[in-house]
This record gives structure tokens, sequence and C-alpha cells, in this order.
């Protein structure tokens, strides 16, 4: 019995040992740029316009209806309400687009009036503001879709009371893109992505009687929740890619090089929308597997 008891409480060591190597290092650490997800390393790598088009994003809501459960709290929404954000550094990442500042329109149109009243009569002619520059195109958007709870599940198995276990979650993010001519008001193009959020937890534990009147009980694990707005960026990102690559095989705008749209990324995605609009869905494996074939080819 006591060699039965100093082998559990050896494991019982091991077992916390590694639990706080996989703990964080520090409470404290530097701000750093948000990592790149593999969506910004294609926008990065898109081939060059013939000319970037000035767009407005006026804003980007949520139009999910969803709220995080209320243990948490009761008034804060599943998904972050900076989109219009992320829309707005995406176009300009890609290189395609030029944003004028449209979201906060009201605080531009003041600091100008700011600098006309502080103008003195001699140096207004060597100080006049230049005319605000006006968009060719709007980028209208929203987050449509937030579903939790899309596919759980999980596995365990327990030995003597001694075993770990497995429980995963995965929760969908959808948001829609499109891009509206100012002239005519004609949506010139339209696309819908979706991104799945991952969350899963481990653990381990014993739970053994040593003695009559002693119980061994042990537990550790750890669980791992992908950030939404990590999710709502990538899909923001990849939404844009689908649309370049979209209005520019339907002539929208054009490539500085047209035989650019044969090449790997941007036939990559036209490959990937083409399979999912004639009505025979890829698993999201073979999407993976189609944009990294993609992908791993140069550009």
């Amino acid at each position: 019995m006591r060699a039965r008891t100093i082998s559990l409480m050896i494991v019982a060591a091991v077992v916390l040992s590694g639990c706080a190597t996989s703990r964080p290092a520090g409470t404290i650490s530097p701000a750093t740029i948000s990592p790149p997800t593999q969506s910004t390393r294609d926008l990065a790598n898109l081939p060059p316009p013939a000319g970037t088009i000035p767009v407005a994003v006026y804003g980007m809501r949520d139009q999910t209806g969803q709220y995080k459960p209320s243990p948490d709290s009761s008034f804060s929404t599943s998904v972050t309400q900076g989109a219009a954000s992320l829309l707005v550094s995406a176009l300009r990442d890609s290189r395609w687009f030029k944003p004028v500042e449209r979201e906060n329109l009201q605080d531009l149109l003041t600091e100008r009036k700011i600098v006309r009243a502080l103008e003195q009569p001699s140096d207004r002619a060597q100080t006049q503001l230049p005319p605000l520059r006006p968009a060719n195109m709007i980028i209208e958007g929203a987050i449509v879709a937030y579903e939790s709870n899309v596919r759980t599940g999980g596995f365990g198995v327990r030995y003597l009371g001694i075993g770990p276990s497995d429980l995963y979650r995965q929760d969908q993010v959808t948001i829609n893109l499109r891009a509206v001519d100012i002239r005519t008001g004609d949506v010139i193009q339209s696309i819908t992505t979706t991104k799945t959020v991952f969350s899963i937890q481990l653990d381990f534990g014993v739970f053994k009687f040593v003695s009559l009147r002693h119980l061994l009980e042990v537990e550790t694990g750890l669980s791992r929740n992908e950030p939404v707005q990590q999710c709502v960026r990538e899909a923001i990102e990849a939404g844009l890619i689908h649309l370049i690559a979209q209005g520019a095989r339907d002539g929208s705008w054009n490539l500085k090089n047209p035989d650019d749209l044969k090449k790997p990324l941007l036939a990559g995605y036209l490959k990937a929308y083409d399979e999912q609009t004639m009505n025979t869905p890829i698993t999201s494996a073979e999407q993976t597997e189609l944009l990294g074939d993609s992908r791993a080819q140069p550009q």
C-alpha cells in the first residue's frame, strides 16, 4: 500500500510540474503588433492593381444580436465592435484601395475649420487647405452571424480513478462585404465569408483512496480559446481577397498585369469560390488544402 501511495504521489508531482511549465511565464508582457493571419500574408502578396481606388467605409455593424452568456456579462456582445477599423486596415494592407476618412468625418471637418479660423490673412494663400478627396466606391459590410456551439464533443477515459479528458467546441462567425458604385448605387461585388472559432480543454485527474480514510485527488488541465477578434479579422481579410479576385475577373477593376489573374494566389481563391457556388460543397479541410497549395507555390 505504501509503495502504491508513493507511486501515485510521483505521478501527481510529474503532472503538476508539467502543468507549471505550460502556464504563462509571467503576468506582465510588453505590447506587440497583432500577429498576422494567413489571410494577412495573402493580402501583402496580392499582385499590384492598375491603379489604387479611393474608397469610403462608413461603418461595419454588428448584426448578430448575440451577447455573451449571462455568467460573464448580460450586456457584452459576442463579437468585436471595431470591425470597421479592421476593414480599413485590411484595405490599406491590400495596396488596392486608398481608404478616406468617413466614419469620424465630423472630427476631420472640425479640425479643418480650426485651421481656417487660425489662418492669418497674409498667410491664407500659402496655407490654403486642399479639398477633401472623394471616394469612387463605398465598401459596406456587417458581421451578419455568430453561431455558438456549432459543434461540441470530447472524450475521456478513466481506469482506477486515473485518466484524461478532452473537450472541444466550435463557434462560427460570418461577415459580408460588398462594393457599391457611388455614381449609380449598383452593388458591384458582394461576398460572404465564414470563420470557425475553436476552443479546446484538456484535463487530467487522479481520484484514488490511498488508504481507508485518506483520499488522493489531483487535477490539472489547460484550455485554449481562439480570440474572436482575430477570427473576425481573418474573415474580413479573406472576404476582401475574394472581393478583389472576383472584381478582377469580372472587370470591375484591373490588374497591372492581366496575366497575374492566372497566378496561384488569385487562382486558388477563385477556384475555392467557384467550388462553393457550383453546388458541389467541399469540406473545410479540402478548402484549406486548396488554398495551402496556392500559397505554397511561388508568386
